[in-house]
């Protein structure tokens, strides 16, 4: 049969999207040609991760391939997102890398909440000696406590001990919108430079990067923090896009990834509903497919995020169905 230009694929599944509510029920639908809320405070008593270990006995490691797929979902290229502050069973540094290790992952990205702050020397040192790569750790700009020239305590320490541990990261960046109340575009764009540029100078003794993080309201447009790089300039920054924060950007989500695909540092899927909820197992939508497709035929070569944001659960199982959803997504 004849090729299909890049442009007309694109164009056709653009197509598809907007006639979506069956789409998973097609055969066809999917086709792969490459591949701020608070937890609890304390760790759990030694011997818990024995009890909730036992309950979980599917390796994904071990399943079979992804069907359709090859570099782009296999285990290696996979990351987890969301497992610090989401996770009932409250893990240690210790607990948490071995149950990722179970998962099949190899890296994985630092979320956090304040009462996590303590535990990061100690997760730094367990994840490196267990063989995980942290890729990257979460800093959360608010004006109320962070402004360029100076952090607030909870980002300090993040980035202290990053710089202790000598770990070159990618920050994942996300800012609340009271830091962009300034009254038109351009002071809004002048002021995201600013502060990115100030976070790029913090993350040099490491060699880490910023990459900026779709977290809602102006800042979370792509198109927005496309125009803060193109003025702060591309040297080691990037973008993270999450589906879970991309509701409003479905039906322009074929216009969009060309303009951020140079920058894409890590995407993380999600289960996908015009309307919400805002979480869904990957599977369980009627959008994610086309969209996945539409990221896997763009040529993006990066990690893809699975999620663990789900409010009192266990962790593991949240990770384990959104694994289990994306295999089975592929496999149609």
């Amino acid at each position: 049969p004849r090729r299909l230009s890049h442009e007309a694929t694109v164009r056709q599944a653009l197509q598809v999207m907007r006639h979506l509510p069956l789409i998973l029920a097609l055969p066809t639908a999917i086709f792969l040609m490459s591949c701020s809320e608070t937890v609890s405070k304390n760790d759990r008593p030694a011997g818990v991760d024995r009890k909730h270990a036992a309950a979980h006995t599917e390796n994904p490691a071990d399943s079979p391939p992804l069907k359709g797929s090859s570099a782009l979902f296999a285990a290696p290229n996979l990351l987890a997102w969301c497992i610090v502050p989401y996770d009932n069973q409250n893990r240690s540094p210790a607990e948490r890398v071995a149950m990722l290790k179970r998962l099949g992952f190899t890296h994985y990205v630092w979320a956090w909440r304040q009462a996590h702050l303590k535990d990061l020397p100690e997760e730094l040192r367990v994840a490196r000696a267990a063989g995980v790569k942290v890729r990257g750790v979460w800093l959360w700009i608010d004006a109320r406590n962070d402004r360029v020239g100076q952090l607030g305590e909870a980002n300090r320490a993040v980035i202290d001990a990053i710089n202790q541990a000598q770990l070159p990261v990618e920050f994942w960046v996300g800012f609340h919108a009271n830091v962009f109340e300034q009254p038109d575009e351009s002071a809004r764009v002048a002021h995201g430079v600013a502060m990115i540029s100030y976070l790029r100078e913090q993350a040099k003794p490491t060699r880490s990067t910023v990459a900026l993080y779709n977290h809602g309201d102006w800042f979370g447009e792509p198109e927005n923090q496309l125009k803060i790089i193109a003025a702060a300039g591309p040297q080691s920054l990037g973008m993270t896009y999450n589906f879970h924060h991309a509701h409003g950007q479905i039906d322009r989500f074929a216009q969009i990834l060309p303009q951020m695909l140079p920058y894409l540092k890590a995407v993380v899927l999600n289960g996908m509903k015009p309307g919400g909820p805002k979480i869904l197992p990957i599977g369980q939508g009627t959008r994610e497919a086309v969209m996945i497709q539409l990221l896997q035929t763009s040529g993006y070569e990066g990690p893809i995020g699975i999620l663990g944001h789900v409010e009192d659960a266990d962790v593991e199982t949240v990770l384990q169905k959104n694994l289990s959803g994306l295999r089975e997504l592929l496999s149609r």
